[in-house]
């Protein structure tokens, strides 16, 4: 057994990266199910649609729906349920996509810094930002939400929907969700910058020295002078 495998093993009982995984797995549980939120909220997007387009002088498609099928169907409620849903896929999958890093980064110099610095960034960024951020919002969510359940708020049309107070507690919930992806991505900064430079383990934001000559934080890396046109390879051929 090699030197590496053993401080692989060994930081893998380490108990910062053990609860920096466990918060991983719990963010990525609600993540990987908040993602089927997708399905009816395109549904429910698709019945509006359809039901304000197919509307003619014999036939309207969406009052057939409310009159045969349930009051649901009209337009006001099919709308506030498309931005409930949309807020349920987003809220649980925040998260998610931080300790998977698919977040939009727009770091012209982040990406080309070796890793150490990078940790660096991303320890200051989650440190003095990200956690802190999430944990004021998390507090005027509460609030929010508190004043919505003690009001009964309902909607401010008289078709639309009550009981607004669920579903902003569903964003409170996937606000301590992203807080706890920010809270796993900290301790493994927090892991590179002061752990041994043998340890290794599996990162989420961050990517080891060896792992970063063919790619960019996980993705394969394009070298264009290496690439030929399609032009040059007509005219090599042309010439053949």
């Amino acid at each position: 057994m090699t030197e590496s495998t053993l401080a692989t093993r060994d930081m893998s009982s380490h108990p910062l990266v053990r609860l920096s995984a466990k918060l991983k797995v719990f963010v990525e549980f609600f993540g990987q199910r908040g993602a089927y939120f997708i399905l009816p909220l395109v549904i429910i997007t698709m019945i509006d649609v359809f039901g304000r387009k197919l509307t003619n002088t014999w036939f309207d498609f969406q009052l057939f729906l409310v009159e045969n099928v349930s009051p649901m169907f009209q337009s006001t409620m099919l709308q506030e349920l498309e931005w409930h849903f949309h807020t349920v896929l987003f809220s649980m999958v925040l998260g998610y996509g931080f300790t998977r890093n698919r977040h939009v980064r727009v770091d012209l110099v982040r990406m080309h810094l070796q890793t150490k610095w990078q940790a660096i960034i991303e320890f200051i960024g989650t440190t003095f930002f990200m956690i802190p951020y999430t944990i004021v919002v998390i507090y005027f969510c509460y609030i929010f939400t508190y004043d919505s359940f003690i009001t009964n708020e309902i909607s401010p049309s008289l078709v639309g929907m009550s009981h607004r107070w669920i579903i902003k507690t569903v964003l409170g919930v996937g606000l301590i969700i992203a807080l706890l992806s920010g809270i796993a991505v900290w301790l493994q900064s927090i892991l590179v910058l002061f752990g041994s430079e043998e340890l290794r383990f599996e990162l989420m934001t961050l990517e080891w020295p060896e792992d970063m000559g063919g790619g960019v934080e996980g993705y394969e890396r394009m070298v264009l002078e290496d690439q030929e046109t399609d032009m040059e390879k007509i005219g090599k051929s042309g010439k053949g």
